[in-house]
């Protein structure tokens, strides 16, 4: 991403409107309404911007833009734990969720990005890459069954490294004229996925570590690239893989409705504060006894409400 010379950024003494492109810590850059970049910091010693966050600037010294001010924003994808937040990306219009069968896929990540997203309000895209590997290719069938016809999910299936242009024409469809984050595990695909759809990125990638089946991260910064798909203005965004979705932002309320194959079978509980997991006359629990919810998906519903109701007690 290239920057504009020292003498046109000094010119810029009068506030002007940006959005946040690049962010690497508190180091930040940003692009003005015609196509401009600054290197950009943070008026005082506040840490609270995030890329595709609508910013003031001013010049500041050193021909570095300041930024003033952050607009408010649609929505804020975040993740967190009892220690910290990790703020993801602002003014999204879709989530997408990337997932192989290798290195070790983990249902459950997929779950919690899904539940963060929804949380925000945001739209979802699961992506299953690596179609071409034949390891767990039934489990990976039944996953996405479950999560298109029970769960009501957008998924698509693509192999981003042996089929480039199948990739790129399915994706191009979905991402036209929307801001995307991509998020996904460590070594999913994600880099080779944002190579294919924007190649002038040359993002690095590199195989998984078969030794302890875990991917290896390549990303460090989070960058938005700016694309025209479809003839229309789009934005993808890219993060620093990782291994663990943390949902200590979310309360069971929203776990609830991000799961509707658990929803639909609320109605009849015995008791109107039903918490769906152990008590007696559980609508939910007779629809499990029936068939009719999967036992994977209520055994990560259960362990979400116990995680919300310790959090609550500490």
């Amino acid at each position: 991403m290239a920057t504009t010379g020292k003498k046109e950024q000094s010119l810029l003494a009068e506030a002007f409107h940006a959005r946040v492109t690049r962010t690497h810590g508190r180091h930040h850059f940003v692009t003005d309404a015609a196509g401009r970049t600054f290197e950009a910091h943070r008026r005082g010693k506040k840490s609270d911007v995030v890329v595709g966050d609508q910013v003031v600037c001013t010049a500041a010294q050193g021909d570095v833009a300041a930024i003033e001010s952050i607009a408010p924003r649609r929505n804020l994808l975040y993740r967190s734990d009892e220690w910290r937040t990790k703020e993801l990306a602002s003014n999204l219009d879709l989530v997408a969720v990337v997932f192989a069968p290798r290195p070790a896929f983990n249902p459950w990540f997929v779950w919690k990005a899904v539940i963060a997203a929804k949380t925000e309000g945001i739209a979802v895209l699961l992506i299953r890459n690596k179609i071409d590997m034949p390891q767990d290719r039934e489990v990976m069938d039944d996953f996405c069954t479950l999560m298109h016809k029970e769960c009501g999910e957008h998924v698509v299936s693509l192999s981003a490294s042996e089929q480039p242009e199948e990739t790129r024409a399915i994706l191009e469809e979905n991402f036209a004229g929307k801001t995307v984050l991509l998020v996904g595990q460590s070594g999913m695909g994600k880099s080779t996925i944002l190579n294919d759809l924007i190649p002038e990125a040359n993002a690095r990638t590199r195989e998984y570590s078969q030794a302890l089946n875990l991917g290896k991260q390549t990303t460090t910064t989070t960058t938005l690239y700016e694309a025209c798909f479809a003839g229309q203005k789009s934005s993808i965004i890219d993060s620093p893989g990782f291994q663990e979705f943390g949902l200590a932002h979310v309360g069971a309320l929203d776990v609830l409705r991000a799961m509707p194959d658990i929803a639909r079978h609320v109605e009849g509980c015995r008791f109107y504060n039903c918490t769906h997991t152990n008590e007696p006359g559980c609508s939910v629990r007779k629809a499990l006894e029936a068939g009719l919810i999967s036992q994977a998906r209520y055994a990560f519903y259960v362990e979400m409400i116990r995680l919300i109701a310790e959090q609550k007690s500490c």
